[in-house]
Parts: structure tokens; sequence; C-alpha cells
């Protein structure tokens, strides 16, 4: 290890490397190209910065002057290639090292500059890069190391293709390291196309899955669930906790109502800007927001100081973004709590879950507000206020306190303080997980035979309100029901015979057309295999492959009739109009509600009014003003003046006539 490098992680308090770091950093894996699979918070960043030192730096333990990249570190988001950046930033700090990021979401302009002052190491998302790739803004022609971080998660986001053109914009002796908490067949491939000898890496031990974190999976109802959030994020009371839902829509739902409750929390989802993301990434960092409600897209990666809690508000899709999940607490050696809120319908989703992620969870209820407000004294009394000295500016009003109020008073008064700076929690109700229990025996019973069966639509939905019906008996006393090709049958309880008989009468009929008649023991009526039973089946010839049965084709049925060809069809008459002095279909007649002239034509609608002259019909105008007369006000149009002039001059210089 480069000594630069070593001073750096003893400062930052580096004693021992983490199982991932340890492995990469071996002699015999240094320079070759690595397919590392490990566990979200074991130390991946700082792993694969260790790993490329070497080549990177040669036998310097230093950079030199910056020119064009000697580095790419790729990632699948924006949040993550910046906390990349500034992980490698302090790792190689003493190193002299430069970097340059290029993300999508911030100014093009500033990176480009950047860029062109020149960096070692460059930060990147897939598309941004791309970018600059095609505008000519960054040159790869010196690239030593490539690392593709979470590099199955950008193959889930669809940036394959983008990867492939990055990749082959580099030299081909580069070294490439791919590192991702799986190895789907997808990595395989993309290892095996642009990676040379790669050495496999796995840190992933089949029984040591997150065995920092503790997974608590908790049952409550559909409506408590939001409840049981806010009850979670009171019971731990965790300096920074982070909320995960599946939609934007929800993000913002429990952001809203988590806020009305008086916690500090952050939105994060993909629909923020850039510079909103940041912002509330920072105000987690800096302790301005202790719960960041997020997407799984928008946290990928994230790696928050003091992150104890997660909270899975909605279950994931699949084991594999569960573990992505909750590897965001436990990191670094800390202990964290991952919590499953699970209502009824989502209960078998959450088992197989938690089994294909071979993860053991304690299944029990939520924090109930008694728990809540247990755990808060218990962190009352192990405040560290208790054991600090009185110092000489609270002394006046310490004395005053004690001198005017009771030791009963101060305690209360201390209580109501403590409490109002916390939420309260919400009450829980208890989830009933009743299994069904198994029908009773139906004991003796009659059968009766019903003159409606599957020929005639009969089905038990609508057998069994018109036998309740008509018997006078309840559903209760109704056992099976069987339906048959021309009859159905209805088993009834034999203590209720009586008054079935009697409320049906002597006819013995339903509906004034059903007959019902009674049974000396219980039909025997075959199982339905489907499809309608008063309808053969048509027998078709035995021809397809691997049949050895004789064909006959006399019993095929008759090809269908082709559709007519085009050439087959008639020629369509040619569309336009008829030409001049072609007779008409039918003779052309006059309405009789229109006038006719004498020629035959239409002559006009005659005026209903009194204006004019009373003369029906279309008149050319005179010489008198043309049109009505233009609106007042100055007008653009040389038309509109000219008219406006000529109507002026015919009233001898007054303006236009006005009309009755």
């Amino acid at each position: 290890m480069k000594k630069t490098i070593a001073d750096v992680l003893a400062r930052k308090g580096y004693d021992t490397l983490t199982p991932v770091q340890e492995a990469v950093t071996q002699p015999d894996m240094q320079g070759r190209d690595l397919l590392v699979s490990a566990q979200t918070g074991s130390g991946k960043t700082i792993g694969f910065g260790l790993a490329i030192a070497p080549t990177l730096l040669g036998e310097d333990d230093t950079f030199g002057q910056a020119e064009t990249p000697l580095a790419l570190v790729i990632a699948p988001t924006r949040e993550l290639a910046m906390q990349v950046k500034r992980e490698l930033g302090w790792l190689y700090a003493d190193a002299g090292a430069s970097l340059a990021s290029c993300v999508g979401g911030m100014d093009m302009r500033d990176e480009r500059r950047a860029l062109a002052r020149g960096a070692h190491i460059v930060v990147a998302t897939p598309g941004r890069l791309r970018d600059h790739i095609m505008r000519g803004s960054i040159d790869l022609t010196t690239v030593r190391s490539v690392v593709l971080d979470e590099a199955d998660e950008m193959l889930d986001l669809g940036f394959r293709e983008d990867l492939e053109f990055i990749l082959e914009q580099t030299p081909s002796e580069r070294q490439t390291l791919l590192f991702s908490a799986t190895v789907p067949k997808s990595i395989l491939g993309l290892a095996s196309t642009y990676q040379n000898d790669a050495q496999r890496i796995s840190t992933v031990g089949e029984q040591k899955q997150h065995t920092d974190i503790e997974y608590r999976a908790m049952s409550v109802s559909p409506r408590d669930a939001e409840n049981a959030v806010i009850n979670v994020l009171r019971y731990y009371e965790a300096p920074n906790a982070i909320v995960f839902c599946n939609t934007r829509a929800m993000v913002s739902r429990l952001t809203a109502r988590l806020s009305n409750r008086g916690f500090a929390v952050v939105a994060l989802s993909g629909e923020l800007t850039q510079s909103e993301r940041s912002n509330a990434l920072q105000s987690m960092r800096d302790g301005r927001a202790r719960v960041c409600v997020a997407t799984d897209v928008a946290a990928r990666g994230i790696d928050l100081p003091k992150l104890d809690l997660v909270v899975h508000a909605e279950l994931p899709n699949n084991h594999e973004t569960l573990l992505h999940r909750s590897g965001r607490t436990g990191r670094a050696g800390r202990k964290g709590v991952s919590a499953l809120v699970v209502v009824p319908s989502t209960r078998k989703k959450s088992e197989r879950l938690l089994k294909m992620a071979k993860l053991n969870a304690n299944w029990g209820s939520a924090p109930s507000a008694a728990e809540v407000y247990e755990r808060d004294e218990v962190r009352m009394l192990a405040a560290d206020d208790w054991q600090q000295e009185i110092t000489e500016g609270e002394r006046p009003s310490v004395d005053k306190l004690v001198a005017q109020f009771s030791a009963e008073q101060i305690a209360a008064a201390y209580m109501r303080q403590y409490q109002t700076r916390h939420s309260a929690p919400e009450d829980i109700g208890a989830v009933q997980h009743e299994e069904r229990k198994p029908r009773a025996p139906f004991g003796p019973s009659v059968w009766f035979s019903v003159s409606e069966g599957r020929n005639d639509n009969a089905s038990p939905r609508h057998l069994l309100p018109m036998i309740c019906k008509a018997g006078g008996v309840s559903k209760d006393d109704i056992g099976a029901i069987r339906i048959a090709d021309n009859e159905s049958y209805v088993e009834i309880r034999q203590a209720s015979v009586d008054g079935f008989l009697a409320s049906i009468g002597p006819s013995m009929k339903v509906e004034g057309t059903k007959v019902i008649t009674r049974l000396d023991q219980a039909p025997n009526v075959p199982d339905f295999k489907g499809g309608r039973p008063d309808r053969a089946p048509k027998s078709k010839p035995a021809h397809r492959k691997g049949d050895t049965r004789p064909v006959d084709w006399n019993d095929a049925p008759e090809p269908r009739k082709r559709k007519p060809k085009p050439e087959d069809r008639k020629p369509a008459k040619p569309y336009g109009a008829k030409p001049k002095g072609e007779p008409s279909d039918a003779p052309w007649k006059a309405r009789a509600d229109k006038p006719v002239s004498a020629a035959g034509g239409y002559k006009g609608k005659p005026k209903s009014s009194g204006e004019g002259d009373g003369a029906g019909g279309y008149k050319p105008r005179g010489d008198g003003p043309k049109g009505p007369p233009p609106p007042k006000g100055k007008s653009n149009s040389k038309k509109n003046r000219v008219r406006t002039a000529e109507a002026k001059a015919a009233k001898g210089g007054k303006g236009a006539p006005k009309r009755k």
C-alpha cells in the first residue's frame, strides 16, 4: 500500500480493513481485472480505491500534473456518484489527486471547464459521461483503470448500451473492475466481453448476511400501516432513519404526514431536481433532518452517518432490493434495525422475500403507544442532563425554581417539556389472525331434484336463493348442490324437510314451472369436465407430428373459404364528377317549400321584415355605401379607411348614415 494512502487511513481510524478491502489489496491482485461481489456496507468504495491505486500511481506515491483522466468510476445514480467522489477525495488527498464529476442534473459547462483544467479521476453517471464523449469534451485515451460500481443496478436501469459505448472508447489494456452486490447472468456476460481473465472475488457469506442488522417484521392492519411507521420512528429515535416507499406518490404522502406530526423529514425521489436532492442529503448529514422518505432508485448506494433505522413502509418487489434497502444501515461495524410493515395481504410476500434473502426476522406487532412512552422514560432518565454539573449562570434560576416549586412540580414540568419535544405515538389495534374453522358435519339430510340443469344455465348462485325463498329455509339448512345436464340436486337438512314441503305445497313446483321431486337416496352425478355436454366434439384427423394414428381425410372438416384476392375482385368505379350532359339516376324534383324561378332554379328567400323595399332575393349594391359602417377608432386597413371616407362623403362629411 502507498504511504500517502496508508497515512490517510490511519488518520481516519482504519486499524483493520474489511474482508473485501483485504481481498482486493492482495499482492497477486495488483493490476488484474476483478469481478467483486460484496454485500452493501462492506466498504466497496474504499476497496476499489485501494485496488486501482498501484495502477494509477505506479512507482510514485503522489500524482503528477493533472491532464487527461487516468481512471473512470461509473455509478448508476447521481447521489452515489457524488458520494464516491467524496470518499476518493479524502482517500487520495495526500497523493494530490484531482477529481472531477460528470453527473446528470449538474451544469454541463462547469463540468467541461473542470475537465479542460485536467483531472486524474473522473466519477460519472453513464448518460452524462456518454454526452461528454460525443461532444468531445473528455479524452479517454490515457485511461488506465475503469470501475463499474453497482454494476447490476446499472444494467437493471437500462444503461447497458451506454456502458458498452463508454468501454469501447477506452484503451484495451486498461484494468477493469466490476463491483456488485449480486452477480446475475447479465453481469457475467458483461465481464466476459470487456474483462480479460478477471479474478472472481466474493465476500458474501451464506450464513452471514447482514449480521449487524436486526430484522423485525410487524403485522398491522391496513388502516394502521402509516401509524406503524410513526411508532417505529418514535420507538427507536434513531439519529438518522430512512423510510422506503415504492412510488413517488407514496413518498409525497408519507412526507406530508410525518411533517405534520413534527418530524424533521426530507423527501428523496426522482421527481426532485439534483439541487433539491443534494440539499436533502446534506440536511441529513448535518443534523437538520432526521428522517428521509425515499424511493429505491433515489436512495441507491446512499451512505448516511449514524443511519441506524430502515423502515419498509411498502415491501419491495424482490429480495435483492430488500437487501439493498436494509444495507443502508449496519455499516462499518454499527448496529442497525430493518423494520418491515406487513399488512395481511402481503404476509405471504414478506415471508417469501425473507426466505429468498436467507434472512430471519422477528415477527410481532408494531410498537404500541404504551411501549413508546416506556422507551421515552428510559431515554429521559439516561440523558446526560442529570450528570452534568450546574453552571454559575444556571445557579440563580435553579435556586429560584427550588424555592418556588416542589420537587414533584419540577419533575412534572420537566416531563411535559420532554414530551412536547417529541411527537405523540399512535394507537395501533391488534391484528386478529383467525384461522378458518372447518365446517361442522351437516347431519341427516334428504335429497331433492329440480327439473333444471346445466343445459338450462342452472347454477348454485341461482338455485340457492330460489330454494330458500320458495321453501322457507335458510342457507344453513341447505347442504350440497349438484348440477347435472338436465336436472339439479339439492341436499336439505332432515329437520327442515317438513317445513320445506309445507311451503312448496302439493304442486311441488317452484316458480310455476320447475318441478321438485323427493329422492330416496343421494344422486350419482358424474364430475363435470367442462364444455357443452349436448354438443359432440368435432373429430379431427390425426396429422400432427408424432401422432401415429391412421389419418382419415374424409372425416376432416371442410377448409375455410379464403377471402378473394385483389385481382379476383371487381374493379371499382373511378371516383369523380359525372360528365356534362350525362343523365342522373333520378330526375330532379323541386321542393314544395322553396320558391322556384321561371328558369327552374332557386329564387332566394324572401324578406320577412319590413326593412328595405320588401323585394325578396339578392340584389347587387348600387353606388351607395358598401357594407356596414366601419367601427369607430383608427383602422390599419387601407380598405376600411377608403370605405369610411366614402361613407362620410355621401353624408356630407358628417359620417356614415345611421341605421333605423
